[in-house]
């Protein structure tokens, strides 16, 4: 199969060959490697890699990813990290803006009509800047006479992979783990990894998030082998009875193999001592379910995040072990009663923030030492809720929230706000996704990406369909499918506040930004069908949070209000050296002359960009004190 330029402008075309979304687990070659979260089957392609940079498509280095191809005059540049942020390129912050508008007149495809697929918009695009990427690797050990994919945890924005100049596949969706089977074109000794970027294509009008416009391979890049036997998926349904006594675990497995399904499985639970409480073997087949349940159940929640341990042993026809899957559990109830959200036959009350990833260095490209840090600032200011604003994070934030006891929103890769809010009024003409055909299965995907990935976490108590989007068929159809897969949890999605008729088929909840608290107040005295929940509120830009005793004074005067959402934690700006003193100083939006820009906007944290408390932090944790 050949690469095609043109997919850049089809918001059709947003995956080729790409491996089907699965469970965030990792496969361990022994129980040790396991404990130590140490996986010889992972090889890190983190670090250096060769790269050169394009004004424009037809500018890049066409066939660069050919092993005869001349790259002495290639630079280098770090990955994981941001083009922008080695020297390349314009750094841009827009809040609702394209970053195209006033220079270019575009109109999503199909959205004037389906006759209109507007090629060319981006393939032929002089200001879509391009990253070309090499990474020279020999296979470890390890990993040698196995299957083998590779997977991109952030790309930004759309991607194309080659290795030995055979062409691999393609992938749009930036925030989303992007996953290749590797394995036929694999060589002996040394191999030639290839990735074209994109900075823009169709998925830019999907991802018009308040945000530093970046570009370029911004997470960890890794191989990881399958060994003959192999857990492709594990679902975990951990619920309790009505009593709040017994839980039922449920666990399904899909499992691949080289040649035939010969081998067996062993899945034990253990409690968080290490001591097992059972176990259950199966010979292998393609798909697998086991069953058990837990007396005395240890719940789950903010104040004791109890967790369990899953381990799943695979083993070959001769009984040898190959594969050691561990999860973490955690059993809780999340469910709607008398039009109030209970989490294990409570009220569930949202102390929250959004948080987008942010470093003052690097970034989107967040370290585990940024997630710590954050980590406890939450427990110190009794945060008990983020909402992943507005795209996936991190697979390892979701396990330190289901450490910490921290509950989750966890949103989608999507927001349209451009595409129908023009110089703040609503005008949804040329609104995407809406009820376009042609984009309904881009938006599927980044739902069926989320969900796959998340779906073991306990700490997910929400699944929400995206950001400032407006509303139609095709987020309804997000709303149904997150129903259909998974009615353990419930959904959340604000923006069909602008469009009613949608009212009953999108979202548990209803979601307000930033609304009053008498405009609260007065739907919550009118019986209304859905509890209430604030997405977005206080912004936390300037001398602001004040009032906040407001919102929290309702928490106790109505049930159905469920608390909310900061916007947000932390500035988004970054450091640089002064000019004029020499000093490092951090800038905001239009600080780097990035025109249009929404200038410091950027900056409406609860933090400063280098983590630094504000003083409405104090703020914050009096009032979500007083009911954490």
């Amino acid at each position: 199969m050949k690469a095609e330029i043109s997919w850049l402008d089809d918001p059709q075309t947003f995956r080729i060959n790409q491996l089907p979304a699965h469970s965030d687990h990792r496969g361990y070659q022994s129980v040790d490697e396991a404990a130590e979260h140490d996986s010889s089957l992972v090889q890190s392609l983190d670090g250096t890699w060769e790269f050169a940079f394009a004004q424009d498509p037809q500018h890049r280095p066409v066939g660069f990813y050919d092993p005869d191809f001349d790259r002495s005059d290639f630079d280098r540049l770090a990955v994981p990290g941001h083009i922008e942020l080695a020297g390349y390129g314009q750094i841009q912050y827009i809040n609702t803006a394209y970053p195209w508008e006033g220079k270019h007149y575009r109109r999503p495809a199909y959205s004037m009509g389906a006759d209109q697929p507007e090629k060319g918009m981006f393939s032929e695009d002089p200001e879509n800047t391009v990253g070309a990427y090499v990474k020279r690797f020999t296979l470890a050990p390890a990993l040698q006479n196995k299957r083998v994919s590779i997977e991109f945890d952030g790309v930004e924005q759309a991607m194309y992979l080659w290795l030995n100049g055979h062409f691999v596949g393609y992938a749009e969706d930036s925030f989303s783990r992007s996953e290749f089977d590797l394995t036929p074109y694999l060589q002996d000794g040394q191999n030639l990894l290839a990735v074209e970027v994109f900075k823009h294509s169709t998925a830019a009008f999907l991802e018009d998030q308040d945000m530093f416009r970046f570009s370029g391979i911004f997470r960890s890049v890794r191989l990881a082998a399958k060994p003959a036997l192999h857990v492709e998926d594990l679902t975990i349904r951990a619920n309790v009875d009505d009593a709040f006594e017994t839980g039922d675990l449920q666990v399904a497995l899909q499992l691949s193999a080289v040649d035939q399904l010969v081998g067996s499985v062993k899945v034990s639970l253990l409690d968080d001592s290490g001591q097992p409480l059972w176990t259950a073997e199966s010979d292998a087949a393609s798909k697998l379910k086991l069953t058990t349940t837990i007396n005395h159940v240890h719940l789950w929640d903010h104040h004791d995040p109890y967790l369990y341990q899953l381990q799943i042993e695979v083993l070959d026809a001769a009984g040898h072990l190959i594969e050691v899957v561990p999860y973490q559990v955690g059993f809780r109830r999340v469910e709607m009663k008398d039009k109030i959200m209970q989490l294990n036959g409570q009220r569930i009350i949202l102390n929250g923030v959004n948080r987008h990833e942010w470093d003052a260095h690097r970034g989107r490209a967040v370290t585990m030492e940024d997630m710590l840090h954050d980590q406890l600032v939450f427990k110190e200011n009794h945060i008990n809720a983020v909402r992943t604003c507005h795209y996936p994070d991190q697979d390892a934030w979701y396990d330190l929230c289901d450490l910490n006891g921290i509950y989750m929103m966890a949103e989608n890769n999507l927001e349209t706000h451009g595409t129908w809010q023009k110089m703040g009024a609503v005008e949804p003409s040329y609104n995407v996704p809406g009820s376009l055909p042609q984009w309904q299965l881009a938006v599927l995907d980044r739902a069926k990406s989320n969900y796959e990935m998340f779906k073991n976490h306990p700490a997910v108590l929400f699944w929400s369909l995206g950001n400032e989007a407006y509303a139609g068929d095709d987020i309804a159809a997000m709303d149904k499918f997150y129903h259909d897969v998974d009615p353990t949890r419930l959904t959340h999605y604000e923006g069909v506040c602008r469009n009613r008729i949608y009212a009953d088929r999108i979202s548990d909840m209803e979601s307000m930004m930033y609304d009053p608290p008498r405009e609260i107040e007065k739907y919550l005295q009118n019986d209304p069908d859905k509890p209430f929940v604030n997405c977005e509120y206080m912004h936390d830009m300037g001398n602001s949070i004040g009032g906040m005793d407001s919102y929290i004074d309702l928490i106790d005067k109505y049930p159905m209000y469920q608390g909310g959402f900061i916007w947000d934690y932390i500035d988004q700006a970054l450091w640089v050296k002064d000019d004029l003193t020499g000093k490092p100083v951090l800038r905001y939006g239009g600080d780097f002359d990035d025109r249009h820009s929404d200038y410091e906007f950027s900056g409406d944290g609860l933090l400063f960009a280098d983590r630094t408390p504000k003083p409405a932090l104090q703020e914050v944790d009096y009032y979500y004190g007083q009911h954490d």
